[in-house]
């Protein structure tokens, strides 16, 4: 006989996480009951994987839980926020005790790194999806936006764009890279780094900011047009990976960068007279960002190499074409 319901979530899912005194009720009851910290906002947000569209079948179940959480992490990071209590919606075809144990182990090792707490949820049998919703706050009125940028801010990416698209590659088969190069590649799709320090950081000095989850140009877009103006990405200023840069020539590699997604970085924008102490406060080197671009007063996003624009218009992946 199979697990039960109630049995799997008492094994797998009861004690997930960091143990937060702001949980008055968890897991087990009908909902939680949650205590926000005075001076504070809420901040929310939800991601689903499906099997087959988010992630290859054979994937993992331990990159599978951290990823679930990593994503709405990296969700957080952009807002300036800071995670504090999860709920998981699991849709499993089989309830296999080897599968959850790594899966939960997983992510809940993930969850007490970053304070957070699983404090409900749901499961069910059918097609395998993993849905997270992720709540945390942020000091009153200090929630980083998509929207605030003005012409003339300076455009940051962190990390390097690109890798994670280039790890897919990877564990489908369709990028052969040596050792140690395709390991790091595959590795960055499987466990992104959710970038929450630098989002919190970031509070003092970005206008606006973004996940970077559908492509670094296209999300870069949707900031500026959020903002209410557009966008000039130097070519040769977006960053690539020395490990990218093995699996790829030059130019395909810097045009992965530019359109891969699932990278989960930060793209943010900062006004020009915040940049010296930006610089001082973080610096670049420490802090890995990268000053790619400049925001203008022309609407829509142009990529510049030597002085021409370049005819360049993927914008990222769409859910629905």
């Amino acid at each position: 006989m199979g697990l039960s319901e109630q049995t799997l979530i008492e094994r797998y899912f009861h004690d997930i996480g960091a143990a937060r005194d702001d949980v008055i009720l968890g897991v087990g009851d009908d909902a939680a009951v949650l205590q926000p910290a005075p001076g504070y906002e809420l901040v929310a947000t939800t991601d689903t994987l499906v099997a087959g569209v988010h992630f290859p079948d054979d994937c993992p179940p331990a990159a599978l839980g951290y990823r679930a959480l990593a994503v709405n992490l990296s969700d957080l990071a952009a807002m300036g926020a800071a995670p504090a209590w999860a709920l998981l919606a699991l849709t499993l075809p089989e309830a296999e005790e080897g599968w959850l144990r790594e899966f939960a182990a997983a992510l809940g090792a993930l969850a007490r790194q970053h304070g957070v707490t699983l404090v409900g949820g749901n499961t069910t049998r059918g097609p395998l999806s993993i849905t997270v919703q992720l709540l945390g706050s942020v000091p009153r009125g200090r929630a980083l936006r998509r929207s605030g940028a003005q012409v003339g801010d300076a455009l940051f990416v962190s990390g390097t764009p690109g890798d994670a698209a280039g790890g897919l590659a990877v564990l489908q088969g369709q990028l052969a890279v040596a050792a140690p190069w395709g390991e790091q590649l595959r590795e960055r799709f499987l466990r992104p780094t959710p970038r929450l320090a630098l989002g919190a950081a970031l509070r003092d000095w970005a206008s606006a900011c973004i996940d970077v989850s559908d492509g670094l140009l296209g999300d870069a877009a949707k900031l500026a047009a959020a903002s209410g103006v557009g966008l000039c990405i130097e070519w040769q200023a977006v960053p690539v990976s020395a490990a990218l840069g093995m699996a790829l020539a030059p130019e395909p590699a810097r045009q992965l960068a530019l359109t891969g997604g699932d990278d989960y970085e930060l793209c943010f924008a900062v006004p020009p007279a915040r940049l010296a102490p930006l610089q001082a406060a973080l610096p670049p080197t420490r802090w890995g960002y990268t000053r790619i671009g400049t925001l203008e007063a022309q609407s829509g996003a142009r990529i510049v190499r030597d002085g021409t624009v370049m005819d360049f218009s993927h914008s990222g992946y769409q859910h629905f074409r």
